[in-house]
């Protein structure tokens, strides 16, 4: 079982945040923004917690039908935020849809084995890994093509442009890992207890997958985009 950090100690990293944000009201001129980024921050992770603590308990298919439907449209509204007035929404929800949820399936099914697709404790984290990777990969994708088009390229310039853009993180973390970073997932895992041989194999399908949903839907995105910008 894994160790239980005490609330207080938590208190320690106050210190970080503090300095932090101090320099960012300096230099930024930004008073309250981190500070309240971190309340909304710890507000929301609560509220998850005691959430998932009941989806847990209630394998309700319904109830995670509701959460995955939230899930798709809040990350496709928050995708289209850089680019809003040049998007069709409907374009960034169809590519995270479509792109999550069939790495969905095939990461239940086929690499985890599971006989019933819905099984709360793995659908759901795992649904808001890929969801939320789709919403970040294609939010850097739009911004960068509609900024490309403006600087006179063709679509099919500002396309490539704009999905080599939105892959460099993804690229950068595959040749870090291991060497310069110990990702998320197999770092709590380790802390848990868990053996790092094991840890590694879920971070690898935890990094494959990421990959897949980010590029899948960037790419699909864009498709769409750049189908409709010739269209004009």
């Amino acid at each position: 079982m894994a160790d239980l950090i005490p609330l207080t100690h938590l208190l320690y990293l106050l210190l970080p945040l503090i300095a932090t944000g101090y320099l960012y009201y300096r230099w930024c001129g930004k008073r309250w923004e981190l500070g309240y980024a971190s309340i909304r921050m710890v507000g929301q992770l609560l509220l998850i917690g005691y959430t998932l603590v009941f989806l847990f308990g209630n394998d309700s298919t319904w109830v995670g039908i509701c959460v995955l439907v939230t899930m798709i449209l809040m990350s496709s509204i928050i995708a289209v935020r850089p680019f809003r007035k040049k998007s069709t929404f409907t374009h960034a929800l169809l590519s995270v849809f479509t792109s999550g949820s069939v790495l969905l399936v095939l990461i239940i099914y086929g690499v985890l084995g599971e006989r019933d697709l819905y099984v709360s404790k793995k659908v759901i984290p795992i649904a808001g890994m890929l969801y939320s990777s789709a919403m970040n990969t294609l939010s850097i994708a739009g911004e960068r093509y509609y900024s490309a088009l403006e600087s006179g390229k063709s679509p099919l310039e500002a396309r490539a442009e704009a999905f080599q853009t939105c892959m460099i993180p993804k690229v950068n973390t595959f040749l870090a890992v291991g060497l310069v970073s110990l990702p998320g997932m197999m770092t709590g895992q380790i802390l848990s207890g868990v053996s790092p041989l094991i840890a590694v194999r879920y971070q690898i399908m935890v990094m494959l997958m990421l990959l897949g949903s980010g590029g899948l839907s960037a790419a699909m995105y864009l498709w769409l985009a750049t189908r409709k910008t010739r269209q004009k």
